[in-house]
């Protein structure tokens, strides 16, 4: 297999890389080559690793918002890798596969609802540079989620953001790891998507 990435992986190595292939292998079902990427700067793997643990943890914010709201801000900033984990990842845990694969034309698709709209709305308006969040849409989604979702969206977002301007600035792009479970392709965003 020929890298596409900006920096060449290296080799993970030692009994710290022995462990990371194993959670990744149990995790992915493979070690995915941005492993080797990070490999370079094993602090900033490490914290990487530890901080996305902690995201993944948080709870005051729905499940499957919480999906909606990562994929529609990695398909704005237009991280490939992003989008394919998080499908690969809402199918582990059991969400609406149908209405995942639909996130990235959310605007254009029947299948969500008015708030679930709204939360993809504000991922997409947060993922802007610079972010385009509204006053009204802030309200609205405080009233219908609580302060302590709100905040949790914002910081779900935000680390998005972290993780998908990374990845695309190292040139790391989708694994196929959706494909590779049998899932049907995620939805292309239209060329004119953009938020409004």
């Amino acid at each position: 297999m020929t890298s596409t990435t900006r920096v060449p992986p290296a080799e993970v190595t030692g009994a710290y890389g022995a462990l990371v292939k194993l959670m990744a292998r149990k995790m992915l079902g493979h070690v995915p080559e941005s492993v080797g990427v990070l490999w370079h700067h094993q602090g900033v793997l490490k914290d990487s690793m530890r901080l996305g643990g902690k995201v993944e943890r948080w709870h005051e914010l729905d499940r499957d918002l919480a999906t909606y709201a990562a994929m529609a801000s990695a398909a704005t900033v237009g991280c490939s890798f992003c989008l394919d984990l998080h499908y690969f990842m809402a199918h582990n845990h059991g969400l609406d596969e149908a209405k995942v694969r639909e996130v990235p034309r959310w605007r254009e698709s029947s299948a969500f609802t008015p708030r679930e709209r709204r939360v993809m709305e504000y991922a997409e308006a947060a993922s802007q540079t610079p972010p385009a969040v509204t006053d009204e849409l802030s309200a609205a989604l405080l009233a219908e989620l609580g302060p302590a979702a709100l905040v949790e969206l914002a910081a779900r977002v935000a680390f998005m953001n972290m993780s998908a301007r990374m990845n695309l600035a190292l040139g790391i792009h989708s694994e196929e790891f959706a494909a590779a479970c049998g899932l049907p392709p995620l939805a292309a965003r239209s060329a004119g998507a953009s938020a409004s």
